[in-house]
């Protein structure tokens, strides 16, 4: 399933050329440890010219791309950073024709970093989900996810991007009678994307463990009918987790400094709210241990819309436990217009 690509990390290591991080802030930071473990050199950080201060990051100074232009030949760009802004990624783009650019990947939580111990670990785990998949399209973007993963090659990415229209419109298909639980509501965006798709609805439950994003979300939603607004975190059993004070769409959990805050499961959901015919999750890597307590809820066969991209094995492992919890699923595999390779998602019916 590997295109006789070569690991990113193998080829960052091998080259002769300079290596310029493209960003400075969370991602570059995981990108520099990985470098120091496996003994890749940096010779540079970069950022857009508009972020360009000549800051400090890591020991670097940051410059511009036409200042690395100036002091090197040629140099491989190592993106660094995620955006799903059109300007961003088209200038990525620009940034990509000049330069060679890879992407290495590092996970938004975890550590594990897809290279060939990887592969050899889950190769079984691979082609199964991937066996599982219901339609063609799931196989080429289950396909290039894993060889942009592996290979850090943007190419794979933009083969696969496509609109959401697509899905709420030819997979998800959703009706007028739905009753939908939005895990991981953030301000009551992904409220207004499924209200976008429906005329009317039975009932809205959105749970979201951010306080401060809680408390928008319940401005914003004030006015619906059959709305219940949850401030909770959702896991594989109740009890309280720390969640980070700010109110940034990644709210970190397990933050020290962070706020005491109630985590419920969906099978308790299920069990104040009766049944949900819709449920979406985008719970910062709480995926997992979701799915370990909503079998209840799963034994429904409601429509799914599950966040696959926190770690660098959810695409496949999600995959597996969601087959495992109800077999009878018709499992779709989705990538949105984003780089990297997040905004992918699993969508079963």
């Amino acid at each position: 399933m590997i295109n006789n690509n070569i690991c990113v990390w193998d080829a960052l290591k091998n080259t002769d050329k300079p290596i310029i991080l493209y960003g400075m802030g969370n991602g570059a930071d995981k990108v520099l440890n990985e470098f120091e473990k496996r003994n890749i050199k940096c010779s540079g950080v970069m950022a857009s010219d508009d972020f360009v201060r000549y800051q400090n990051f890591r020991g670097f100074t940051v410059k511009k791309m036409s200042d690395y232009e100036e002091e090197f030949s040629d140099f491989i760009v190592a993106l660094c950073f995620a955006s799903s802004l059109p300007d961003v990624m088209e200038h990525i783009r620009y940034v990509a024709s000049q330069h060679t650019l890879l992407v290495p990947n590092v996970p938004v939580y975890g550590d594990e970093v897809i290279d060939d111990d990887f592969i050899c670990k889950y190769k079984n785990d691979i082609k199964k989900a991937y066996s599982l998949l219901f339609d063609e399209k799931s196989k080429k973007v289950f396909e290039n996810t894993l060889n942009f993963l592996y290979s850090g090659k943007l190419n794979y990415l933009f083969e696969i991007d496509s609109d959401k229209d697509e899905v709420f419109t030819d997979i998800l298909k959703l009706t007028d009678n739905e009753s939908y639980l939005d895990l991981g509501a953030y301000r009551g965006d992904t409220v207004d994307e499924f209200l976008s798709y429906v005329s009317d609805y039975e009932k809205i439950v959105a749970v979201e463990p951010n306080q401060k994003n809680h408390q928008k979300m319940v401005e914003h939603c004030e006015k619906l009918k059959n709305f219940t607004a949850v401030n909770a975190g959702i896991s594989d059993k109740e009890g309280t987790m720390l969640v980070s004070k700010g109110g940034g769409r990644q709210s970190v959990v397990g933050d020290k400094k962070g706020i005491e805050t109630l985590v419920t499961t969906v099978d308790k959901l299920l069990l104040t709210h009766t049944v949900f015919t819709y449920i979406k999750a985008d719970i910062e890597g709480m995926e997992h241990s979701m799915l370990k307590a909503c079998a209840n809820a799963l034994s429904k066969k409601p429509k799914l819309n599950i966040a696959a991209y926190h770690t660098n094995s959810d695409f496949f492992t999600l995959i597996l436990k969601i087959y495992s919890l109800n077999p009878l699923y018709k499992i779709h595999l989705r990538k949105h217009p984003y780089i990297p390779c997040w905004d992918l998602n699993i969508y079963c019916v």
